[in-house]
This record gives C-alpha cells, structure tokens and sequence, in this order.
C-alpha cells in the first residue's frame, strides 16, 4: 500500500485551486452532491493515462492526488490501480463524500435526487434473489440457481472488496 488517508477537514485546510482532487464516482452521483474544483473520472475508466490528461487539462498539481468516492471503498481501489503508474503521491480522502457531509464541509448539489451504485447493487441483487426464488417455486428447481449465484457474488465481494455486479451498473446509461 503506497497511499495515506486524510480527513476532509485536513484537506480543506490545505485545498487550494491547483490541489488535484480525482472523484471517482459516477457521473450520476457526482450529479446529486460533488465538492466543487475535483476532476470526476468513474472508477471504471480511470486509467493513469486518462488522469495524466485530465490534471494537464486542468492544470492542477501533480504532486499529491486525492482520491474521493462516496464512502472510500472506490478510492481504495483506484489507489491500487494507479500504484506505480503516476509520479504523484496518492491520498485517499476517508470517508469521501460520506466524510465531507459529516464534517459539515459545503458541497455542491443538485435538486434531483440519484441513487448511489451501492444502493443500485443492493436493489439488483435483491430483485435476482426474489426472482429466482419465485421461478424456482413456481416453474422449475433450477432457478433456484439464480439466487445461489447472487450469492456466490455478494460473498466473493464481501471477501475480495470488488463487486462485478458494481463495475457492470457502473458502465449503464443512466450512471453517466
């Protein structure tokens, strides 16, 4: 692990214009409630290439970048994709937006209310759960199979902290 953490509030002390902030939210979320001046590249598409583009674009400085997601989890992940891929040090932003609304610091945010990827999951899996179930009742045994499979992939998640099912909902329409 080549990243550090730090609270929102330490980060707002030292927030300047050029401080390279990355969210890696999806465009949906980042919609609903954002922190004003942070380059936004989905998790999914973040490569060190794109990133290396995006901070040049934006002239922001490439010596510490900061990781912000919802809750961290997301954060985490980009922190070991770009490990060794950019000069710049990487720093997670504990908690992300979670965090910053619990510091009370100001975000932006839109009237219109978005569902978070991590309630879509919740939702998806439940409905797949629900649906084998009752196929399997009412039509044949072997949809039972759909419920056992969406289980299989909330326990691989659980163990792994990745979630195809996650980066899969990522990549639809209305997440952009």
């Amino acid at each position: 692990m080549n990243h550090t953490n730090i609270h929102p509030s330490d980060l707002m002390n030292k927030k300047t214009d050029t401080t390279c902030i990355v969210d890696v939210r999806t465009g949906a979320e980042v919609n609903s409630a954002y922190l004003a001046g942070c380059l936004n590249i989905p998790l999914h598409e973040l490569t060190a290439e794109r990133l290396s583009r995006e901070i040049e674009t934006a002239k922001k400085d490439t010596d510490t970048i900061y990781l912000l997601c919802q809750s961290g989890q997301r954060s985490e992940l980009a922190a070991n994709q770009l490990k060794g891929k950019v000069a710049g040090k990487l720093v997670i932003i504990s908690s992300g937006i979670n965090g910053m609304k619990q510091a009370n610091i100001p975000l932006l945010e839109s009237a219109k209310q978005t569902v978070s990827l991590e309630r879509q999951v919740r939702i998806t899996a439940g409905m797949l759960v629900v649906v084998g179930t009752i196929l399997g009742t009412w039509i044949n045994p072997v949809y039972y199979g759909l419920s056992a499979f969406v289980g299989a992939g909330l326990t691989f998640a659980g163990i792994t902290n990745t979630c195809g099912m996650g980066m899969l909902i990522a990549r639809m329409p209305w997440n952009r």
